[in-house]
């Protein structure tokens, strides 16, 4: 590990039964030797509680940290992991006790430079349980939020189908029904499991404060944001900063595979697609004001997507490199050492089973000394002129109600997120309780519930803000409002949603922006609106982008082409430089460096300022290559 080049490893964050192999039997003398073994060749080490895999015994002396699943009703086994319940007063009483353990033996052991806690929190849909010890914690959360049960059955709409309750000891969970539950009821239990996940791991991050030396950070290792079911800026708000691990080929595959044409995807299946992984690590950095890590960086064909093609060579290089320029301060490989046993013999390592140097061992070497040398992670992250809005609760609710079962707001997100890409830009991830003052253009794809308090900041804000379709469209309990959609944004829009449609993929209605057609797609939203605020048109006559001042309505979801040419005509008119890229081209700034990517399989030469000094490559980039370089000044020359 260290003539390779790395300094940080982690351990332990599986350890539980090697920790505790019998209750109160604690053996650390095996930790104590790898921590020896590590430490004498100058490598820090980051410990994971080992929270996310309780052992055997523990299950059998308490079964209720079992946890249900919500779709079948069954009682969730041991034998993989993350099999426990947040809801579990038993699980969290033996979790803190084991991270205490830990803490207190190596909290203050400079051996250790921090810790990470638990294990992808979420991961494979754990977030959400309906086990008797979840659903009576559920009937306790409802009764503080509503106080009485008339005002939850008013909140709800409970009269509907005479599904009005008693009492809160009614309350069941929302799953198991005929047909679909209760829409406010679902998003009441996806906001109590979030609050459920947020307090054990605060309680966890609590126990290590307590007991661990101040210059030991305290971190957790997030999958991608949607998929942790849970308030990711709550979850983060305790850590020194946030960690990621990214799976580029992974994620593509898992998330876009049945989501893209089949040729497109065939151009990324081996690269990962261009903007995925970068909207994935904008989420992160959005986490935390310091930067942030990748726990777990892809090194080879993994196990778990529907197809685990390799990395086309030279992509870990790129990824790696990739995550510096989103902020990144650390790239950690997992994993070391392929195992030959278990649910992840399949997942590549650096090196293979028989301990030899993986295929991407030489390029893993070269990427690490090159990061060394150009000293990337450096530079701080600059505030982008432009921002993405995501919102957790809109999440939720698109989920719940889908009205098109191709309607997923992640798609949408990234749409929006790709035309900024290739626009050239850095863009910032916010939610709407961060400040907007300093954008120049904010992109909000679809905030489903908004208060009056955004809305009267998003005003006064000097930033050009554009809401997607279904903006406004339900209150905070998933009622229509009184007013009816998009809200509170109906006045100051001086417009009223009146009909919602949802059409087939490939089915497509037509709108002309300055003379040009665009196309739009499965959603489409009927108005009542000024024609004097009508800057686009259906071309049936229906009004398909109203305009009023710095703010902008999308009566349907437009296809990129319109999105490009319509953020690039308001970055023109605030003044924001921006370059036209190819796909799979893409750029990324960081302090006084610019990172290029060629996610493609064609050379480009990409445009730089002049007398700037490339601290890798240059501006002709190969396939699968990039460019780095630093800005000396603002001129632009044309090679």
């Amino acid at each position: 590990m260290a003539e390779l080049g790395l300094s940080v490893v982690r351990i332990g964050e599986f350890a539980w039964s090697r920790l505790e192999p019998q209750p109160g039997q604690l053996e650390f003398e095996w930790l104590d030797r790898a921590l020896d073994t590590l430490a004498a060749e100058g490598l820090g080490v980051i410990i994971g509680t080992p929270t996310a895999t309780p052992p055997k015994w523990l299950i059998d002396q308490y079964p209720d940290i079992l946890a249900t699943d919500p779709s079948t009703g069954r009682v969730r086994r041991f034998g993989s992991r993350r099999h426990y319940d947040f809801s579990s007063a038993d699980y969290r009483r033996e979790s803190l006790r084991i991270t205490a353990m830990l803490a207190d033996r190596y909290g203050q052991d400079p051996r250790i430079v921090g810790w990470q806690t638990d294990n992808e929190l979420g991961c494979h849909d754990t977030t959400l349980s309906i086990s008797p010890a979840a659903v009576a914690a559920f009937r306790v959360w409802c009764a503080e939020r509503y106080g009485s049960i008339d005002t939850l059955n008013a909140a709800w709409g409970n009269v509907f189908w005479s599904m009005e309750y008693r009492d809160f000891d009614a309350i069941d969970a929302p799953y198991g029904t005929v047909t679909e539950p209760n829409p406010a009821h679902q998003l009441a239990y996806r906001r109590f499991a979030s609050d459920q996940l947020i307090d054990f791991h605060g309680a966890m991050v609590a126990a290590l404060r307590a007991r661990i030396d101040q210059q030991q950070f305290v971190t957790h290792n997030f999958i991608p944001m949607s998929d942790t079911a849970a308030d990711n800026a709550a979850l983060a708000a305790p850590l020194d900063f946030p960690s990621y691990d990214s799976y580029p080929l992974g994620r593509t595959d898992e998330i876009l595979h049945d989501r893209v044409p089949a040729e497109e995807f065939a151009a990324v299946q081996r690269t990962g697609h261009p903007d995925l992984t970068a909207f994935l690590l904008d989420q992160v950095r959005a986490l935390g004001d310091r930067p942030f890590w990748i726990m777990e960086q892809q090194p080879g064909p993994v196990n778990w997507a529907p197809a685990n093609p390799s990395p086309l060579p030279g992509m870990v290089r790129l990824w790696t490199i990739e995550a510096f320029a989103h902020g990144a301060d650390c790239v950690s490989f997992f994993r070391w050492r392929q195992a030959p046993f278990a649910q992840e013999q399949m997942h590549a390592g650096l090196r293979r089973p028989d301990d030899a140097p993986a295929r991407r061992w030489p390029e893993i070497a070269a990427v690490i000394a090159e990061v060394q040398t150009a000293a990337l992670s450096a530079p701080t992250t600059v505030q982008a002129p432009v921002a993405l809005l995501t919102d957790v609760d809109s999440e939720w609710i698109t989920n719940i109600e889908r009205q098109s079962a191709d309607y997923r707001l992640g798609n949408v997100q990234l749409e929006f997120y790709r035309a900024f890409r290739e626009l050239g830009l850095n863009i910032d991830i916010v939610s709407a309780n961060d400040p907007l003052d300093h954008y120049a253009l904010v992109a909000v794809p679809c905030l489903a519930s908004i208060d009056t308090s955004f809305v009267e900041r998003a005003k006064a804000s000097k930033a050009q803000i554009i809401f997607g379709p279904r903006s406004g469209s339900k209150t905070r309990e998933f009622c229509i409002p009184a007013e009816l959609a998009p809200g509170p944004l109906q006045k100051p829009l001086g417009l009223v949603v009146t009909e919602v449609e949802t059409l087939r993929p490939g089915a497509r209605d037509a709108f002309q922006w300055r003379g040009q057609s665009y196309r739009t797609s499965l959603w489409r939203e009927h108005l009542e609106v000024s024609q004097q605020h009508v800057a686009a048109h259906f071309d049936d006559g229906g009004p398909a982008v109203v305009q009023v001042g710095s703010l902008s309505y999308l009566a349907s979801l437009p296809d990129r082409d319109f999105l490009v040419d319509y953020f690039a005509a308001f970055c023109k008119q605030r003044g924001i430089a921006t370059q036209r890229l190819p796909d799979g081209v893409r750029l990324r700034r960081r302090g006084d460096l610019t990172f290029a990517f060629n996610y493609s399989h064609s050379s480009y030469t990409i445009e730089v300022p002049t007398n700037s000094e490339f601290v890798i490559g240059n501006s002709s980039i190969g396939p699968q290559d990039l460019a780095v370089w630093r800005n000396t000044n603002n001129k632009t020359s044309g090679n």
